[in-house]
């Protein structure tokens, strides 16, 4: 694990900016994808139970990956805050502004654990969950409530390492966490008889592992530079309210997605199931483009914090040649290679006809989303998430009616898909590439120091 702060003087041993984020980047990459390994794996080990325990851990890991999911504003507004104090040369204060945002962290924490235990049984039936099913999948989210205050002081303090442009630590400690999560499951569920409750447990204390570690590496450098471990109420409370606006930015997004697999649902079982292919690698391919939204984040952040405008325009620059282009080459491999990586999730011809279908229109777009995952990123370090949360309802409001559209006049199928891709990674990511566009070609969003 690399030290917190220790933060390189690159511009004087004349390492290139394209180097400093592939720095950045490749490790927040394999961060981002050791995470998914946790539902694979409980996946895997679930599925060896029996179809209703399946089916239990989907209904479960649904819901569970959508509260985890709104909370990512801890990650995102901790890097914002910590790396424009450490551009500002304010390292005590960019440490005890990550130690705050742990400790509000661990409260969010605590009240989803207990939230989520109590309305597990309510939640699942809203679902449309039913008799064992129903039963498993309570089950399930019951054992890992445990584990959601962990999961959010690892989002906090994973948006403070990379903040300190340490993104090397939360790859480890993800890496190993989604090994411990492997052999603890396969032990709890087979070895000690607990069922679908064991891959519940063994995957709360594969995340309670990693909240420890990380805090462990956050408090040793919170220590060296003075900074106190005690929640201090002013630095809580700013914490929260530059959270707020991120997490309507992040509803927004959920929002948009589950409408679009609202109007998929309408449109027949092939088209549904084939959206599911088409999203899996959609999925994939963000998370390579968010690795370089989060190298963005952090150069962004201390570049402002420092006053230096030229570093972060070129920043801009750099950033955004590097998500169009890697838009570029993974919509040539996804539209390009459809048609064999369907048959990988079904032998079904209608859904492999559909999901081609969706995966090409997917890759023609792809260089798109990389524009606006890198200016998302590059917002968020600036922390303009205010302008993030009024352009993120705004741009689920153009979505809306060309979302209901298709689901009203489309047909079922192949072509019903493509259309329904057509509105999201069209319509949906154009009216996100306009609003952050032009938001990025102004400069109100460039306000330096702290």
């Amino acid at each position: 694990m690399s030290e917190v702060g220790r933060i390189p003087d690159t511009e004087h041993r004349g390492v290139s900016l394209n180097r400093e984020i592939l720095a950045l980047a490749v490790p927040a990459l394999g961060a981002l994808v050791a995470e998914p390994l946790f539902v694979l794996v409980d996946s895997v080990v679930v599925g060896r139970l029996g179809t209703a325990q399946l089916g239990g851990l989907s209904l479960a890991s649904s819901l569970l990956v959508t509260v985890v999911g709104l909370c990512v504003f801890l990650a995102y507004a901790t890097t914002a805050a910590v790396s424009r104090l450490i551009g500002a040369g304010r390292e005590r204060e960019a440490l005890q502004s990550g130690i705050d945002g742990m400790w509000l962290a661990l409260g969010i924490g605590i009240v989803l654990g207990v939230a989520v235990w109590t309305l597990a049984p309510w939640a699942v039936g809203a679902m449309g969950g039913t008799g064992e099913v129903a039963r498993q999948a309570v089950i399930y989210i019951r054992f890992s409530a445990v584990g959601l205050p962990g999961m959010e002081v690892v989002l906090a303090a994973t948006g403070v390492l990379r903040g300190l442009r340490d993104t090397r630590t939360p790859l480890v400690v993800a890496s190993t966490g989604a090994a411990v999560n492997a052999v603890v499951n396969v032990t709890l569920v087979w070895g000690v008889g607990m069922g679908i409750a064991g891959s519940g447990l063994g995957t709360a204390l594969a995340q309670l592992a990693m909240a420890a570690a990380l805090t462990t590496v956050v408090v040793r450098g919170a220590r060296r530079r003075g900074a106190s471990l005690r929640p201090a109420a002013g630095g809580v409370w700013a914490s929260a309210r530059a959270g707020m606006p991120l997490l309507v930015r992040t509803a927004s997004l959920r929002l948009a997605i589950l409408l679009t697999v609202a109007v998929a649902t309408r449109l027949g079982d092939a088209t549904l199931a084939g959206h599911q292919v088409v999203n899996s690698l959609w999925g994939l391919a963000a998370f390579a483009l968010d690795a370089l939204a989060i190298a963005a984040q952090a150069l962004v952040g201390q570049g402002l914090g420092a006053g230096n405008l030229t570093r972060v325009r070129e920043v801009l620059r750099r950033c955004l040649r590097w998500g169009v282009a890697a838009g570029a080459v993974l919509g040539v491999v996804i539209a390009a290679a459809g048609w064999w990586i369907a048959p990988l999730f079904t032998p079904d011809d209608a859904v492999r006809a559909a999901a081609t279908a969706g995966l090409v229109v997917c890759g023609l777009l792809m260089p798109m989303a990389g524009y606006v995952f890198v200016l998302d990123g590059v917002l968020i370090g600036a922390g303009d998430g205010r302008y993030l949360a009024a352009v993120g309802m705004l741009t689920l409001l153009v979505y809306l009616p060309a979302a209901l559209a298709v689901g009203a006049w489309a047909p079922s199928g192949t072509a019903g898909l493509a259309w329904l891709w057509a509105a999201f990674a069209g319509v949906f990511m154009a009216a996100r590439a306009v609003t952050t566009g032009l938001r990025a070609r102004s400069p109100r969003w460039m306000t330096t120091g702290v």
